[in-house]
C-alpha cells in the first residue's frame, strides 16, 4: 500500500492533459478537429455526442509499442481485461460495467467479429497485431441498437491501417526484451516482435501488405511451476481498393491469423504439457458510394475460426461466419443525421472430443444443428441543434432464427452549454440490449442446454463532460445496469453441471471518471478512475476501484518519455479445491505497476528508438488466483519508416 500511496503522490506532481485525438470517416460531413463515430456512425463533434468515448489514434499507440491491443485496452476508463499480466498464453476475461466476455462486442472495420465455437461467443483479441492496428475508438454502455447482439456493456471498434498516399511506403518494426516472473530477474531476452508492412496508392489502386510476429517465453502459466510456457503468433494481412470515381470506392481484403499457447493445469495448478493453437482465416468486401448528403456503406466477410486443445481432455472446435451489414446514412440540414441499415449474420460451429476409453476423436457437436443466422433492420437518428440540445435514438428488431423477434431501443439526449473557452455538456441514456446464448451454451452434449432463453440488459447512464480548450477535460458518468435471465452454469448435483437461465435480477452500478489536464506545453497528464459495484453473484475478478494515470514529457520535438501508473482494488475470485471437489471463494490483494516509455526520433524523423520497463518497482501480486504474473520487464525496439 505504501508503493501505491508514493505512486499516486508521485503522479499528482506534475499535470497535463491528454492528446488531440482525431479520426475521420469517409462521410465528410465537416471538417472537425475531434471527432467520434461509435455512437452514431457518423463524424460528428466530441461535444454533439452524448456518450464519453474513449479514442485511442495512432500517436498514442506509437507511444504504447511493445503492449498487446488487450495491455492498451486495459488502460481504459471502464475497462479491466483480466490476463494482460499473466503469461501472454493466458486467457483473457472482459469485464466492463460488471459484464463478461460475451457482453462486450469486437469490431474490425466495421464488422462484428466473434467466434461461434467459444463459451462466450466472444473474439480472441490475441489474435490482433499492435502493429496492424490505425486507432481504437470504445464505446460503454448498451449499443445492441446499432451493433446487434453482445454489444450489452462496450463495443471496442478497431480500425486497421490504412494505404498511404504515396506510390510505395514502408514500414519496419522490431521488439526485443525481457518476460520475467518476481522472482526471476535474469534479465534474459525471450519476448521479440516483428512487423513489416508496405503499402501505397497508385492512380486509383491502391493496396496494403503486412505481416506481425510475436514469440515470448520465460515464465510458468502456473504460479509454482519450473517449466516456461511459450506464447508464439504470427499475422498475415492483404488489402486492395479500386476507387472507380470520387463517389465510389471498393476494397477486398484477407487475414490470416494464427498463434500457439502453452499453459498448464488449471485445476492442480501445476505444470502440465498443454498446447492450444488457434487460427483465423477471414475474407472480406467493403464498399462505399457517396451521393450528395449522404452514403451507402455495404460490409461483408466470411470468418473461419479451428482450435485444437491438446490437454488431457483433447478438442477440437471449428466455427464459421458469415456477416453483411449495409447501411444508408444522411445528412438533412445538416442538423438531422439518419442511419438506416440492416445486418445479417449466420454461424456454425462443430467440435470433436476423444470418448472415455477410446483413442480417436469424434464429432461430439454437429454443425448441422449448431447454427442459427440473425437478420436485423436498425434505424438511428441523430438531431444536432444549434442553440445546444442534442438527442440520439434508434431502434433494432432483432429476428433470430431460434428466437423470433426482439426489439432493443436507445434514447441518448445531451445539451450542451458552449463559453469561448470550451463546453460544459450534460447527457443522459437509457437503453437496452440483447444476448443470445452462444451455440456452445446450447449443444454441448456434456453441459448444454437447448432451452436456455436470451439475456436482457439495461442500461441507463447520467453524467457531464467539462471541456476547456486545449487546457482540460473533465468527465463524469454514473451507470446502473439490470441484468435478466443471466445465464450460469449451475451445478445441479451428483457432479452435474449446466448452462441454466437464473430467475435473479442483478445489477451493476458504478462511476467512470477522466481527468486530462496541461499546465505545461510539454507536460501532459492523462488520468481515469473507475468504481465498480456489482451483485455478489456477478462479483469475480472485478476491482471495485480501479485507477490509471500517465504522465507525458515532450522533449522538444523528438525525445518523449511517460511514466504510467495503474492501481487495481482488492478482488473475489474462485478455484477449485482438488481436495474437497469443491470451488472456494478467494480475495487477491490490491497491487499498483508503474511503467516507463521513452522514444527518440532519429534520422530525419525516418526511425523512431524506442525502451520501456514494466512493473519498475518489480511488485509481487496475483492476477488470476495461483497462475503466475510478470515482474519487472524491460523491451528495446526501434521502427523505421521508408
Amino acid at each position: 500500500m505504501f508503493r501505491t500511496f508514493v505512486c499516486a503522490g508521485l503522479l499528482a506532481c506534475i499535470s497535463n492533459n491528454g492528446f488531440a485525438q482525431q479520426q475521420t470517416d469517409s462521410t465528410k460531413v465537416q471538417l472537425l478537429d475531434e471527432v467520434v463515430i461509435s455512437d452514431s456512425r457518423f463524424s460528428l463533434s466530441k461535444e454533439k455526442s452524448g456518450k464519453v468515448i474513449t479514442k485511442i489514434d495512432q500517436k498514442q499507440l506509437e507511444r504504447l509499442q511493445g503492449k498487446s491491443i488487450a495491455e492498451i485496452i486495459n488502460a481504459t476508463v471502464g475497462i479491466e481485461i483480466n490476463g494482460t499480466k499473466s503469461n501472454p498464453a493466458q486467457n483473457l476475461g472482459y469485464f466492463v460495467r460488471g459484464g463478461r466476455n460475451r457482453q462486450v462486442l469486437v469490431m474490425i472495420d466495421g464488422v462484428a467479429l466473434t467466434d461461434p465455437s467459444q463459451i462466450a461467443n466472444d473474439y480472441d483479441l490475441r489474435l490482433l497485431n499492435t502493429d496492424q492496428v490505425e486507432s481504437i475508438e470504445i464505446l460503454k454502455g448498451a449499443s445492441s441498437t446499432l451493433y446487434g447482439t453482445g454489444a450489452a456493456t462496450a463495443v471496442i471498434n478497431i480500425k486497421l491501417k490504412e494505404e498511404a498516399n504515396k506510390p510505395i511506403a514502408a514500414t519496419l518494426r522490431s521488439t526485443i526484451g525481457t518476460n520475467e516472473s518476481q522472482k526471476d530477474q535474469n534479465y534474459r531476452l525471450n519476448h521479440f516482435m516483428n512487423s513489416v508492412a508496405v503499402n501505397g496508392t497508385l492512380d486509383k489502386f491502391s493496396y496494403l501488405t503486412s505481416f506481425g510476429h510475436r514469440f515470448t517465453d520465460g515464465i510458468s502459466a502456473v504460479e509454482n511451476g519450473t517449466e516456461e510456457d511459450a506464447f508464439n503468433s504470427y499475422n498475415a494481412y492483404l488489402k486492395l481498393g479500386y476507387r472507380f470515381s470520387n463517389q465510389f470506392k471498393l476494397s477486398a481484403y484477407a487475414n490470416l491469423d494464427r498463434f500457439k499457447a502453452e499453459f498448464d493445469d488449471a485445476f492442480a495448478l501445476m505444470d502440465a504439457d498443454n498446447l492450444s493453437e488457434t487460427k483465423q482465416e477471414r475474407v472480406g468486401l467493403s464498399s462505399e458510394w457517396d451521393y450528395g448528403a449522404g452514403n451507402l456503406t455495404m460490409n461483408a466477410a466470411y470468418n473461419d475460426v479451428r482450435r485444437d486443445i491438446n490437454s488431457s481432455f483433447p478438442s477440437q472446435f471449428n466455427s464459421e461466419s458469415y456477416i453483411a451489414d449495409v447501411f444508408n446514412r444522411y445528412v438533412i440540414k445538416e442538423k438531422f443525421y439518419t442511419v438506416l441499415g440492416i445486418n445479417f449474420q449466420e454461424n456454425k460451429m462443430e467440435s470433436f472430443s476423444i470418448p472415455f476409453g477410446e483413442t480417436n476423436f469424434s464429432q461430439s457437436i454437429d454443425p448441422e444443428m449448431a447454427t442459427f443466422n440473425i437478420i436485423d433492420p436498425y434505424i438511428n437518428g441523430v438531431y444536432a441543434s444549434d442553440f445546444g440540445l442534442n438527442i440520439n435514438a434508434g431502434a433494432r428488431l432483432n429476428n433470430h432464427s431460434e428466437y423470433g423477434s426482439h426489439l432493443v431501443y436507445n434514447v441518448n439526449p445531451s445539451y450542451v452549454f458552449r463559453t469561448s473557452f470550451g463546453y460544459l455538456k450534460g447527457l443522459a441514456s437509457y437503453s437496452t440490449s440483447y444476448i443470445t446464448p452462444s451455440l456452445f451454451q446450447l449443444f454441448e452434449p456434456s453441459f448444454g442446454n437447448p432451452e436456455l432463453e436470451p439475456e436482457e440488459n439495461r442500461t441507463i447512464e447520467l453524467g457531464a463532460e467539462l471541456n476547456l480548450t486545449k487546457k482540460l477535460n473533465l468527465s463524469v458518468v454514473y451507470f446502473n445496469r439490470l441484468e435478466e435471465n443471466f445465464v450460469d452454469f449451475v451445478d445441479l448435483g451428483d457432479f452435474v453441471f449446466q448452462y441454466t437461465n437464473t430467475a435473479e435480477e442483478f445489477t451493476a452500478s458504478g462511476l467512470e471518471v477522466v481527468f486530462d489536464y496541461q499546465i505545461f506545453q510539454a507536460f501532459k497528464l492523462r488520468t481515469n478512475g473507475t468504481y465498480t459495484h456489482v451483485d455478489e453473484d456477478l462479483d469475480l475478478r472485478i476491482p471495485k476501484l480501479k485507477i490509471n494515470a500517465a504522465l507525458d514529457y515532450q522533449v522538444g520535438e523528438n525525445t518523449f518519455m511517460s511514466l504510467a501508473y495503474q492501481y487495481n482494488d482488492e478482488r473475489n475470485d474462485s478455484f477449485f479445491n482438488n481436495e474437497t471437489f469443491e470451488n472456494e471463494q478467494v480475495i487477491l490483494d490490491s497491487y499498483g505497476l508503474l511503467d516507463f516509455y521513452v522514444s527518440q526520433k532519429v534520422l530525419k524523423n525516418k526511425m523512431t528508438l524506442f525502451a520501456n520497463v514494466n512493473n519498475i518497482l518489480n511488485e509481487t501480486y496475483n492476477e488470476l488466483f495461483g497462475f503466475a504474473t510478470r515482474g519487472r520487464t524491460v523491451n528495446l525496439g526501434f521502427t523505421l519508416s521508408l
